[in-house]
């Protein structure tokens, strides 16, 4: 009877499994090669016999004073080992700021304040087609002082948003918490555009009277990415202070940055950014390590400001009225694109599993030396991480991060969803993304969560955490009463 013939190789297997193969063996290299010299070892002594093990031992002619300094030798390194690691840094918990219904900015509301304010039809028209295929939703929110016609970007309305999103973040992290304002060591306030005198910090060490000693810091002018340095900044901080708490507050303040002039490079934040904060509580002491959410892993920074058309990608200015807006370059994109590459070939090796660095270099070596058009090859970051947060900067930054990095819609589900129903809320975006992970309930003990942030200068920032447990869906928090409806479908334009 003849037999069926063989099918191809090449069509019958997955090669999938034969990457996951690969990438199991190299991975565990160590293991593999250290499990036959222990077999042989084991063998080897069960040869022996114990007769001759001891007279092994013997021959060795040890006496007490070898022991004891062999021993004190041992405890001295690992002294010195453990006294010069650096103290781990928890995430304890965070909050962000949930804005009220009555803040809401539906598109028909907003076109229709910017054509009683501005006379000029392209440029209102302009601003619809950007509304149009921005990837936000109908909920966001405006500050009160932008509901008026025309807005009124005041000093003391400039405040009493910073006030209103602020204490509202910090007193949700208290009450989640349980913390005591005299027991925070370290603030650290980043907003970018709103530096008044006395600074936030300020504003917020006098509402909760804080600490005469208190380490504070105002960050500003650092863009949507400053979230991350704050974190940076702490992180530092928390290395030199033992068994001290550290409170990072990420917002942007909308009130005085509203442009009322013409100019289409500056019209672009009026239509994409929106209010929101985010209070974090960091800790390095160890008994916090058990209620604590994350760890915290790595932070890469990478500054592209030498460059001069970086410099001026993101650019606060006057236009030819006199107006002053924020000026967003057609070069973005590009520049972006480079930072990003530049911070992910250096996070890769910190990342990356040791099969899928091989693959890097052989590609980058099969390049350089056979074949200079060869397709590079992309890291696979789905093998380093289970999450990602994507800066919420617009629709094309996610696009592009998800083209580049080869995610699939659920890795950017969490970026994408939050630009529609909060907009670009600068640098606390990154936690209202965290914070739909948690909602959805995807947050596993031991998930690994790679926050990615852009910003003005220019910067692209990299924080890396580990979850140290399983996260119960919050029952507060901005999803709580909208988390059921998404995801929801985001149309390539949505016509108004």
């Amino acid at each position: 009877m003849t037999g069926a013939p063989l099918p191809l190789f090449s069509s019958s297997v997955k090669l999938k499994y034969v990457k996951r193969g690969y990438q199991h063996l190299v991975d565990n290299f160590v293991t593999f090669l250290s499990i036959p010299v222990m077999v042989a070892v084991g063998l080897e002594l069960a040869r022996r016999g114990p007769q001759e093990i001891v007279g092994l031992w013997r021959a060795l002619e040890l006496d007490v004073i070898h022991i004891l300094c062999s021993v004190f030798v041992i405890v001295f390194v690992a002294t010195v080992y453990l006294m010069s690691r650096p103290r781990p840094v928890y995430l304890v918990d965070y909050a962000c700021y949930k804005p009220p219904s009555n803040c809401r900015v539906p598109f028909s509301a907003f076109m229709e304040h910017t054509r009683l304010i501005n006379s000029d039809e392209k440029s209102v028209q302009f601003q619809m087609r950007i509304l149009e295929r921005s990837g936000l939703g109908e909920e966001t929110c405006l500050p009160p002082a932008n509901h008026y016609i025309p807005p009124r970007p005041t000093m003391e309305a400039s405040r009493a948003e910073a006030q209103l999103v602020i204490f509202s973040a910090i007193d949700d992290l208290i009450r989640k918490t349980g913390l005591k304002p005299k027991d925070i060591d370290i603030l650290v306030v980043n907003c970018s555009l709103f530096s008044p005198t006395p600074s936030l910090s300020a504003m917020i060490i006098n509402k909760y009277k804080l600490r005469s000693n208190i380490r504070s810091f105002n960050l500003s002018g650092m863009g949507c990415s400053a979230g991350l340095i704050s974190i940076d900044l702490a992180r530092d901080l928390l290395q030199v202070h033992p068994g001290s708490n550290a409170l990072v507050i990420s917002t942007e303040i909308i009130t005085p940055n509203y442009y009322a002039g013409n100019q289409r490079s500056m019209l672009l934040p009026n239509c994409l950014f929106r209010m929101g904060a985010a209070a974090i509580l960091l800790s390095n002491r160890r008994r916090d390590a058990r209620r604590a959410k994350y760890r915290l892993v790595h932070v890469v920074r990478t500054h592209k400001g030498a460059d001069d058309r970086a410099y001026r990608c993101v650019y606060e200015e006057e236009d030819a009225e006199g107006h002053t807006g924020i000026s967003l370059s057609k070069d973005l994109m590009a520049i972006a694109g480079e930072a990003l590459k530049s911070n992910i070939t250096t996070i890769g090796p910190l990342v990356l599993p040791m099969s899928e660095q091989l693959l890097f270099f052989f590609s980058l070596v099969a390049r350089k030396l056979i074949n200079p058009k060869r397709k590079p090859y992309i890291p696979d970051f789905k093998q380093a991480f289970e999450h990602f947060c994507i800066h919420a900067g617009g629709r094309a930054v996610i696009d592009e991060l998800q083209k580049n990095l080869e995610l699939s819609a659920e890795h950017v589900e969490a970026s994408r969803m939050t630009l529609h129903r909060f907009g670009n809320t600068s640098s606390s975006s990154l936690w209202y993304e965290l914070n739909y992970i948690e909602s959805k309930g995807r947050m596993r003990r031991g998930d690994r969560v790679w926050q990615i942030g852009f910003g003005s200068g220019f910067k692209c920032n990299s924080a890396v955490w580990k979850c140290l447990r399983t996260v119960k869906t919050p029952v507060d928090g901005p999803w709580s009463d909208c988390i059921h409806r998404y995801p929801v479908h985001i149309p390539e334009v949505v016509k108004l």
